[in-house]
């Protein structure tokens, strides 16, 4: 099973780049930048990351994320996540930013930006890995900061296919930034959410009804409404959900308790993904594996799940179908 996991075609649709800065590369990026960072040693970061909640993850989070200066910074990040994905047959994901993180720290827009795409580029030719790149804004800064964010992306627009809303969710609703993605959508971007995480389900209508998103971001607690999880199943609306993060944030107690087995027996569209792989304990296959484990899931379930993924990306129907179809090959040896 742990091979098949491995094996299967995926696309990964929900991973914050900055989210997966490993300690190692951490210390490595602030040696050659000399910054001082609060810890003497890889193994003393690691113990850094037993946070207990969703702010106390953010705090660390954006403490690692002050390492990265420069384009060769964001490039080695996403060159690392790249690499990582391409040994567990990753062939496509759909990668955050958050540029306010490094922006408002004084790095440029442009700097983070040319990094992370320079290594996408490379990825495709290199890896054999297709992927599309997502700004995200951070929902505990003021509407006016991403509308900001938004204007300084302007130049980029051609290679940034959707806008998302991430961070902090209590207390920063989706209505909060609805006139941010308004323009974000009159401009040409497509748009998608971080709701139904600690959030209530009222978040996940907003997202739907104001923001206008092509798919949500956990979404987990959907289920707390019957009348939204019919809706997203009728619409077929993506959930991106992951599971080990989901525990780490004491959204869920465990594994066992998580309920992406009843989303896909419920006829939902979810998909497995690994948020900020490098704190939550794994990346998308360790996902699947915990699920797998945890839920007892079938190899029919990790095929939906994978399936799924193809058919949730903003790749075109073309590219969509010659996935899938890697995908079904796949599985025919299987069967």
């Amino acid at each position: 099973m742990k091979d098949f996991i491995y094996g299967i075609p995926k696309a990964e649709l929900h991973i914050h780049i900055e989210g997966s800065l490993e300690p190692e590369l951490m210390f490595e990026i602030a040696r050659r930048n000399d910054i001082k960072l609060p810890y003497d040693s890889v193994e003393s970061a690691r113990e850094v990351y037993n946070f207990q909640n969703l702010e106390s993850f953010l705090d660390i989070y954006y403490a690692g994320g002050s390492v990265l200066l420069y384009d060769r910074d964001f490039y080695d990040l996403t060159w690392a996540y790249l690499q990582r994905a391409a040994n567990q047959n990753v062939r496509h994901t759909e990668i955050f930013f958050d540029p306010q993180t490094h922006t408002q720290r004084g790095v440029s827009f442009e700097t983070a930006f040319n990094g992370i795409h320079q290594a996408l580029q490379d990825g495709r030719q290199l890896l054999g890995i297709s992927s599309k790149l997502i700004l995200c804004f951070l929902r505990d800064l003021s509407a006016e900061a991403a509308m900001e964010t938004l204007e300084q992306a302007k130049p980029f627009q051609d290679r940034i296919v959707a806008v998302g809303l991430d961070s902090s969710e209590l207390g920063n609703p989706p209505s909060k930034f609805k006139e941010v993605f308004d323009k974000a959508r009159s401009e040409g971007f497509l748009t998608i959410a971080h709701a139904g995480e600690e959030g209530p389900p009222e978040y996940i209508w907003e997202a739907i009804e104001l923001l206008k998103v092509s798919r949500i971001d956990h979404g987990v607690r959907c289920t707390e409404d019957p009348q939204l999880v019919q809706y997203l199943a009728d619409k077929q609306i993506p959930l991106t959900v992951c599971p080990l993060s989901n525990v780490k944030l004491q959204v869920f107690d465990s594994i066992a308790e998580h309920n992406l087995k009843q989303l896909i027996d419920l006829g939902l569209c979810a998909t497995v993904n690994s948020d900020d792989p490098a704190y939550f304990g794994g990346y998308i296959s360790e996902n699947i594996e915990a699920v797998q484990t945890g839920l007892n899931l079938s190899q029919d379930d990790i095929y939906k799940l994978a399936k799924n993924s193809f058919q949730s990306s903003f790749l075109s129907a073309t590219e969509k179908l010659n996935f899938i179809t890697e995908l079904d090959r796949f599985m025919a040896q299987f069967s």
